[in-house]
């Protein structure tokens, strides 16, 4: 589904990524960690055309991402809070996204009604602007807006960052659900290594840039990832 071949970013002399390969299946539930700086987030912003490669590229289902944008169609993502609009209401967003992706107000309103516990009261019907709502409040409706279209590649950075414990219980339990259609392909960056051990079936490690370790999700992945963290 994703293929990576002979990927660099440099900024100036420095290489802040540098994959030779990495192949992520359709259907695959794919965690990303590492330290800060490790290139987790470079990664994925060239694999959603945010930023342009050095050198290499990203196939995503056949296309690659930074020659066509025949892969947005299916492709959704939620990077942070800097790419809502702040300016609008959640529910004024939420139809924004569902015209983006050809779901009407109907389809919209199905799918967030499977929210309601995640949102817990806090988002919508508040008349509050996205920009007044908390970090937290803010990354729930990034999350859930990423959902609309019925997208093939989901794509979550830090997702369970600033969310309170009760909310990335439910977190966890929405991307589990996620990654259980296996024409859905889940990508989860996190610094919480419990947290990614427990909804992804596969866990890259990235440091300074570069795959160290390439884990298919067991028992013993967590006590591999604190060993490795901890030098």
């Amino acid at each position: 589904m994703i293929k990576t071949e002979n990927l660099t970013k440099q900024y100036g002399q420095q290489t802040v990524l540098n994959i030779d390969s990495l192949d992520i299946p359709k259907g695959q539930s794919f965690g990303l960690v590492g330290n800060n700086g490790a290139g987790k987030t470079t990664f994925f912003s060239l694999l959603l055309d945010l930023i342009q490669p050095t050198t290499g590229h990203i196939i995503n289902h056949e296309v690659q991402v930074n020659t066509s944008e025949a892969w947005k169609p299916f492709t959704s993502s939620f990077i942070d809070e800097t790419f809502l609009i702040g300016y609008l209401t959640p529910e004024e967003y939420f139809y924004f996204i569902g015209d983006l992706r050809e779901a009407n107000k109907a389809d919209v309103d199905s799918l967030l009604a499977n929210f309601e516990d995640f949102f817990h009261g806090e988002i919508l019907g508040q008349k509050k602007y996205l920009r007044d709502l908390s970090k937290g409040n803010q990354k729930k409706a990034g999350i859930v807006a990423s959902f609309i279209g019925n997208p093939e590649v989901v794509i979550l950075d830090e997702p369970f960052a600033n969310l309170d414990p009760t909310t990335q219980i439910r977190l966890k339990s929405i991307i589990k659900e996620l990654a259980s259609d296996k024409d859905v392909t889940v990508l989860v960056s996190s610094h919480d290594l419990i947290h990614v051990t427990e909804v992804c079936e596969r866990i890259v490690v990235l440091n300074k840039g570069e795959i160290v370790k390439d884990i298919k999700t067991s028992t013993e992945t967590l006590k591999e990832l604190e060993t490795f963290f901890a030098g």
